[in-house]
């Protein structure tokens, strides 16, 4: 039973708060309602589905530093971070020169550049892999992930975690935020449902589900369908349903079992990687995968990715037995980003100033819920946090399906109506902290908190 089910009374104080919040909202943001009242030849009125949220979208004008401005002209400290991206902040002059240096010789070769290099040796530093290529995206660096794991193995099938988002290729959007009143099986032995139209049944078949956390669970799939597992991906950091942290030694054996089966491990570190420490969630866990992907904040604000690997799984790329292709693949406008990104925006003392900054969140918010006696928790990793409006630990996507959404919209409305953007899905995204944030970015974010958890709580 969840919070709300449990306290109708708090349901309604909830209600309440979301209605008002949207008025305010709405009243704010005349400028963007016109702006989407014109996008009619835009699908949808956005360029994204995942910007059309409640009561609107919000249109952008520029950001600088910590601070992004709408359209409306309201000011925002953005923890938003473009779900990821903008780890540098907005504008870090290393990487406006970087890429305004790039410009002026030239964005497009088709051929490399030496960016590519030190992008690579830092890289293969950072994460101990030691070959690396380049894509677009995050859903390119997933997807050369699985089909290097089956041309590795010569095996089909792989194994994915139950609420684990991949990008937006076929063999990933499986079971992605499913539904529990769909058929989709039991806590221990999910089924695997397909997350959009357009896959087809035939993929979905080569997909077996787990939930995280569950070793039994994934053991039970290599044995079920045995020599036919190419491998497993997943985040090392659960990171689409608020943050779930491994359990002890879950990742390591995790790696162990599939070997001993034969089959691959890659570590998807689009969101973990470089937000959560200058290795990712990888070095931090100490576990060290097959596959490692990367995007979001490797570009600095410019769309790039990464796939690195060990010696026998990049091979295949180097030999020509899997060919990892792209017209934009490690462009030099991307490369000169990330270069700047790697070697001058992530210094040691950045990553100082992060962890700081996390710490003072983190307690700033764990004393606002403390004192209005809310049952949530406050869990981080590196630069990344949320409130998990629940009072249990989250351990998989079961338990995160427990979770009222309404408390992440509340909110997201709450921070946003005065001066703190999050990104508009509360229930399943996090907080992003960037280089350029301050002490007085990180109260507010507390102050808006105090303002939510204070109109929810029971009156005295």
């Amino acid at each position: 039973m969840t919070v709300i089910e449990s306290a109708p009374l708090l349901s309604d104080r909830l209600d309440a708060l979301i209605e008002a919040e949207t008025q305010a909202f709405v009243q704010r943001e005349p400028l963007s309602r016109e702006y989407s009242a014109r996008a009619t030849h835009l699908a949808g009125g956005c360029t994204s589905n995942w910007q059309i949220a409640e009561p609107q979208a919000i249109w952008m004008s520029h950001g600088t530093g910590s601070k992004i401005y709408d359209v409306d002209g309201c000011e925002y400290s953005d923890f938003h971070g473009g779900y990821g991206v903008s780890l540098a902040g907005h504008a870090h002059p290393a990487i406006v020169a970087a890429v305004q240096r790039r410009v002026t010789q030239g964005t497009h070769f088709a051929q490399p550049t030496e960016d590519a290099i030190v992008v690579s040796e830092n890289l293969s530093q950072r994460f101990g892999l030691p070959l690396w290529r380049f894509g677009n995206s995050g859903t390119e660096a997933t997807m050369d992930a699985v089909h290097l794991m089956r041309a590795a193995t010569g095996r089909d099938r792989i194994l994915k975690i139950e609420g684990c988002y991949h990008g937006h290729h076929d063999s990933v959007l499986v079971s992605v935020l499913p539904e529990p009143d769909d058929a989709i099986g039991p806590p221990d032995a999910p089924i695997g449902v397909a997350d959009n139209t357009g896959i087809p049944a035939a993929i979905l078949d080569l997909v077996s589900v787990v939930p995280f956390n569950d070793l039994a669970a994934v053991e039970r799939a290599l044995l079920a369908f045995p020599d036919q597992i190419a491998g497993m991906i997943l985040e090392p950091i659960m990171m689409n349903a608020g943050i779930i942290h491994p359990v002890g030694g879950y990742l390591a054996s995790l790696k162990e079992l599939l070997h001993e089966h034969g089959a691959l491990l890659a570590f998807d570190e689009v969101k973990t990687g470089l937000t959560v420490g200058p290795g990712g969630a990888s070095r931090v866990v100490g576990v060290t995968p097959d596959l490692i992907c990367l995007a979001k904040a490797l570009g600095g604000g410019i769309s790039t990715s990464a796939i690195g690997g060990t010696e026998p799984v990049m091979s295949l790329i180097a030999d020509g037995g899997y060919e990892q292709v792209g017209t934009f693949n490690g462009n030099p406008l991307a490369m000169a980003s990330a270069r700047a990104m790697l070697t001058e925006v992530l210094t040691p003392a950045a990553y100082e100033h992060l962890d700081r900054l996390r710490d003072r969140m983190a307690t700033g918010l764990q004393d606002v819920i403390d004192r209005h006696g809310m049952p949530w928790r406050v869990v981080t990793a590196g630069a990344k946090g949320c409130v998990s409006f629940l009072p249990d630990q989250i351990r998989n996507y079961r338990d995160f399906t427990e979770l009222d959404g309404r408390f992440g919209h509340a909110h997201w409305l709450v921070q946003h109506n005065r001066g703190a953007f999050l990104p508009p899905w509360g229930k399943v995204e996090q907080w992003l902290l960037s280089v350029q944030h301050t002490d007085e970015d990180v109260d507010r974010f507390v102050a808006n908190c105090e303002v939510l958890a204070g109109s929810l709580a029971e009156p005295a």
